[in-house]
């Protein structure tokens, strides 16, 4: 028995102990950079030996606790055994490096990491490579070399974004390319047992997690008869304020804003760019009563009275003093005067430390002029004779000499004609113009220019897509809700029927986000769950859902309000809600959706664990006699973090196999890898209830939930605002 102790401390202090300094890193890599970090803590001898003699006590503890008695239990953690293992073997004996290839030139070398010269038992060549681009714009879709390999024979193969050729061991990975598109990056790793061994422990872990809520007996299986079916998988205003300045009528502007732009690496309604131009510069989607698209043509046709327009949203004082406004707004004459451009001198020096405010009023003085100046407005399509690709052009371009005369004029003289109807007053000769133009996109533009229900659906989207409002009110509901719930625990009609109205309406939520998910998913061909925007999306949809379907605990409503109107408030905190974009091409993977999906449905479970813990607390400190419905809390949360804590792993070992396939390497100690690992690491502590005897105590329980929370914080919010890193845009 005493040794039985002597190795759970010892396993459960290592690994507290190597949590901590995990944490401890991130912030030095902060301070002094990547190689720092690696050189000095992640990959150094005493860490690697830190994490060899956690494991080999763990094994110990396990054995000695008779779990293999419990062969999927001791699968389980045996799992992570062989994963480590794995890793150590690639940090061993693995090697990875670079090679660069021009079309018909031949190597059989290439350069490793730390920069020494290492050769192939072959030689390679490279035969053709092409950058293939979204329809209609120069954003790659993806890169594809063509390789041979020269080895007793002539071997051929292809190398592209998530496509790997392998021969004898070496894996080659598409890296980058050379601008003239004649030659190619290529990663090549050579690791021939430690990614086997590392997925085979992979396989071993999935394998043993499906099979733990099939099992008998265990702790999820008690908790679940115990608790029930708890179980959770988962309007601007229209009128027009006096002294606005001059613009078209809405009408009109919706008409004008049908036609197609290429914008933002793609070809979308201008509604569109009207739409992020008016959040961008305002920091609304509205101005004043007017509509995005009567902002933009306001802007752009009346450009003399909306320049005098205090619309400018303007962040940090020396900013504001420098332009020498009062409030929050400027107009687009305060950025200049008699000397020039007030901005200019603090932007070139740079060493600001307002720099980022100075830079962001830079940023909305450009897009304002080149919106007024035509060069923004890239609505005209030419196909390339030569080479068959299609080019927009604004009418303010230099336009190529091989376009016709008559095609020339039209570009040339077709928003002039705009103008002088604006001018008049004549919409409908505005409205025919229009038309034209959109006859003349299609016609030029061929395949570039998306179908019209693409173009119908974008614009249900941008017209459904305010989410501020609903995650207020979510939010309030739920919090009024959940203050409720705590302080008055008696049943009652009102509260059944209150109870079934609220349902109705999460409902109600559950479609319309449902409807905007699927819209972004048509819209941009990728599911969408490549942003923060849209996984925050995604999680207040899970939340809601799970609430409608498995809320069948009193507290389960008011938390799927909470997090839903949370989650949906942190997607809408920006300046303007992130662009539809062409997906990046390591981005198109089937790895990448399943890998944010079972994330975001572990945040969303181990944030209702949080309010259970919150809730818990509240109904401790304001009445006495409530240990029952703290025990049945905790009962709820223990549902939760199992397939919380196992979906948190799934996906994170998902993540590397696409890192993997992607980049060459499975794990590479980026600050929100690492912090995934912690998160994991931290929750995994509430499952050991059978080791740990203080998370059988319901309100230590509890509070660990609250605190242990923070590093789901800090894994998505601390990273991407803080901590930075490859992943910093998630």
């Amino acid at each position: 028995m005493r040794r039985e102790k002597l190795f759970k401390y010892l396993s459960f202090g290592l690994f507290a102990i190597i949590t901590a300094i995990l944490m401890v890193a991130t912030i030095m890599e902060k301070l002094y950079g990547t190689e720092y970090a690696l050189e000095n803590i992640y990959r150094a001898h005493w860490m690697i030996a830190l994490w060899t003699v956690a494991a080999l006590s763990a094994i110990v503890y396990i054995l000695q606790r008779k779990l293999h008695k419990q062969p999927v239990t001791l699968c389980l953690h045996l799992a992570f055994a062989v994963i480590l293992a794995g890793a150590l073997i690639t940090h061993a004996t693995g090697k990875q490096g670079q090679t660069h290839l021009r079309v018909g030139e031949y190597t059989n070398q290439y350069v490793l990491d730390n920069g020494s010269i290492e050769k192939f038992p072959f030689s390679i060549s490279l035969h053709d490579f092409e950058v293939t681009r979204y329809a209609g714009t120069q954003t790659p879709m993806d890169f594809v070399s063509t390789i041979v390999i020269y080895d007793n024979g002539r071997i051929e193969g292809t190398v592209s974004m998530n496509n790997i050729f392998k021969h004898r061991g070496y894996r080659f990975y598409q890296s980058g390319y050379d601008n003239d598109e004649k030659g190619t990056f290529l990663i090549v790793s050579h690791d021939p047992w430690g990614i086997g061994i590392t997925y085979a422990g992979y396989a071993l872990l999935l394998l043993s997690m499906l099979l733990f809520f099939m099992q008998p007996g265990n702790r999820f299986r008690a908790a679940l008869r115990r608790g029930g079916a708890a179980l959770l998988m988962i309007a601007a205003s229209t009128a027009n304020a006096h002294g606005a300045p001059q613009t078209l009528p809405r009408d009109v502007a919706e008409i004008f804003c049908d036609i197609h732009v290429h914008y933002n690496g793609r070809i979308c309604p201008l509604q569109t760019l009207a739409l992020d131009f008016t959040a961008k510069v305002y920091g609304k989607k509205s101005y004043k009563g007017y509509t995005a698209e009567q902002v933009l043509c306001g802007w752009f046709f009346y450009y003399d009275e909306w320049k005098n327009e205090p619309m400018i949203k303007i962040k940090g004082k020396e900013t504001k003093s420098a332009l020498g406004i009062i409030g929050n707004y400027a107009a687009l004459t305060d950025f200049t005067n008699r000397n020039g451009y007030k901005l200019e001198t603090v932007l070139r020096k740079g060493n600001n430390p307002e720099i980022k405010n100075f830079a962001s009023a830079n940023e909305k003085f450009s897009i304002i002029s080149m919106l007024c100046t035509g060069t923004l407005l890239k609505i005209f399509p030419h196909t390339d004779p030569a080479t068959g690709e299609v080019i927009w052009y604004s009418f303010a371009d230099t336009l190529p000499f091989d376009i016709p005369h008559e095609k020339q004029l039209f570009i040339g003289k077709s928003m002039n004609l705009v103008a002088e109807k604006v001018a008049m007053h004549d919409y409908e000769g505005v409205k025919a113009i229009t038309a034209k133009i959109r006859k003349y996109q299609i016609k030029e533009g061929d395949m570039s220019i998306p179908s019209e229900v693409t173009f119908k659906a974008e614009k249900l989207y941008n017209s459904t897509n305010g989410n501020r409002e609903l995650a207020m009110a979510c939010l309030t509901i739920g919090l009024v809700l959940f203050f409720i719930m705590c302080v008055h625990t008696k049943e009652s009609k009102a509260k059944r029927i209150a109870a079934i109205i609220l349902k109705t309406v999460a409902w109600g939520i559950v479609t319309y986000l449902t409807l905007q998910i699927l819209l972004r998913w048509h819209i941009s061909g990728h599911v969408p769950l490549s942003n923060g925007h849209e996984t925050m999306t995604f999680m207040a949809w899970c939340s809601i859902l799970g609430t409608t379907l498995f809320g069948k605990t009193r507290m389960m409503l008011p938390f799927g309000y909470i997090v839903c109107g949370l989650t949906l408030l942190v997607a809408t905190m920006g300046e303007v809600t992130p662009q539809i974009t062409p997906l990046m091409p390591v981005l198109q993977s089937p790895l990448l959706c399943i890998h944010v999906l079972v994330i975001m449905i572990a945040y969303t479970l181990l944030a209702f664990t949080m309010l259970n813990g919150i809730a818990a607390v509240i109904m401790k400190t304001t009445r006495k006699n409530r240990e029952e419905e703290i025990a049945a809390l905790q009962r709820t949360s223990t549902l939760m973090l199992y397939p919380a804590v196992f979906l948190l792993t799934a996906g994170i070992f998902i993540g590397a196999v696409w890192a993997n396939i992607s980049w060459g390497r499975y794990w590479g100690w980026d600050p929100k890898e690492v912090w995934a690992l912690i998160t994991m690491l931290v929750y995994s502590a509430t499952l050991h209830s059978g080791s740990i005897k203080a998370m059988r105590r319901p309100m230590f329980f509890h509070i660990y939930c609250i605190v242990a929370f923070l590093t789901v914080l800090i894994t998505y919010f601390g990273v991407n605002f803080i901590l930075g890193g490859m992943h910093s845009y998630a």
